[in-house]
């Protein structure tokens, strides 16, 4: 358990913040409130009593100083990410304290791993970005599943969304990655990033997901964070994500409303099912995972990365994705109040 350590949350007051710092509490760490906005951070604290709150800017490296002071780790849950990813590495940087975000955006990732990689390996901070339900979960769905395998020809990431009702964070951030690629469409192939014309929309095909989902038509193209995380440590030229048609255009629809809890947790009624095959050759290794709300499934993802990168259970420092840094298995395993999965010797999946 946490062991009473301070983790501080950027962002704590948003959707996933929220998330967030119930997890850490439960886990027996003190989470500690940031924020750039004082109202919404003294309405946070008085529903969380004897929690402290710092307010931090990404405009005043100062302000962020302050706020870390005391913190053992941060959790940045503040988008859109390529706003608040590099100022809140920065400052982790100079407090000397390891860093996890939960960015789905693809630029602000790969703007972790270009301008970060040196400078946190050589500080010993481990930087862990896009530990969060895209381009984490499904880095460590792909690194599972490759076992013993070094390399492969393909990975594909299915998402089966029961539907897909975005916060106001995911709009803003999707506005930003639109805007940052010009409104173009990006896809990893041939090893790389491509950049491609919108025009004519993405492809669309069928999908045969595990029962009781069962065979459903999907985006081909829709692609994620996971184009980042899985190729910056695992040797697959093409990796390719999909997500349902229906939860697609939930996402796009201008009055899709925000998502409502249903339970005690703060969870909505959305389930996901995250299908992940890996093929090298003729063989080919399937692993699935399934859950309930893509944005309560980030929290236990982020805190878990937190506590064992403070226990010490890490494969490297610097900046990492979640399946070079972590073991994959044991950490999805570790995840089990939260994540059903089927493993690749599971006789299902053979």
């Amino acid at each position: 358990m946490g062991s009473g350590q301070t983790v501080a949350v950027f962002g704590a007051y948003g959707h996933t913040g929220r998330f967030v710092v119930t997890e850490l509490r439960d886990r027996g760490f003190v989470p500690l409130l940031l924020g750039r906005d004082a109202g919404r951070l003294q309405a946070l604290a008085a529903s969380h009593p004897g929690r402290e709150h710092r307010v931090a800017s990404v405009d005043a490296p100062a302000s962020l100083d302050g706020a870390l002071k005391g913190a053992s780790a941060v959790v940045n849950c503040a988008g859109p990410f390529a706003s608040t990813a590099a100022p809140v590495i920065e400052a982790a940087l100079r407090a000397g304290i390891p860093y996890v975000d939960v960015a789905a955006e693809i630029e602000a990732n790969l703007d972790t791993f270009t301008h970060f990689t040196d400078r946190a390996r050589a500080a010993g901070v481990a930087v862990v970005p896009a530990m969060a339900f895209f381009g984490g979960l499904g880095d460590l769905l792909v690194t599972m599943a490759m076992g013993d395998w070094t390399a492969a020809d393909e990975a594909h990431v299915a998402y089966g969304l029961s539907s897909w009702h975005p916060t106001a964070g995911t709009v803003a951030a999707g506005a930003v990655s639109r805007e940052r690629r010009d409104g173009r469409r990006v896809r990893y192939t041939g090893g790389r990033l491509e950049y491609l014309a919108a025009e004519g929309g993405l492809p669309s095909l069928e999908w045969d997901f595990p029962a009781p989902l069962g065979r459903r038509t999907v985006l081909g193209e829709f692609t994620m964070a996971d184009v980042v995380t899985i190729p910056s440590h695992l040797s697959i030229p093409e990796v390719r994500t999909y997500m349902t048609a229906d939860a697609a255009r939930d996402l796009a629809g201008p009055d899709t409303p925000a998502p409502t809890a249903v339970d005690e947790r703060g969870r909505s009624a959305q389930t996901f099912t995250v299908d992940v095959v890996v093929r090298s050759g003729a063989a080919r290794r399937r692993v699935v995972a399934r859950g309930q709300d893509i944005y309560a499934i980030s929290a236990p993802l982020a805190v878990e990365a937190v506590q064992r990168i403070l226990d010490g259970r890490t494969r490297t420092s610097g900046v990492a994705s979640a399946g070079e840094i972590f073991d994959a298995r044991d950490f999805l395993r570790a995840l089990s109040a939260h994540i059903s999965l089927e493993e690749p010797h599971s006789p299902q999946l053979a």
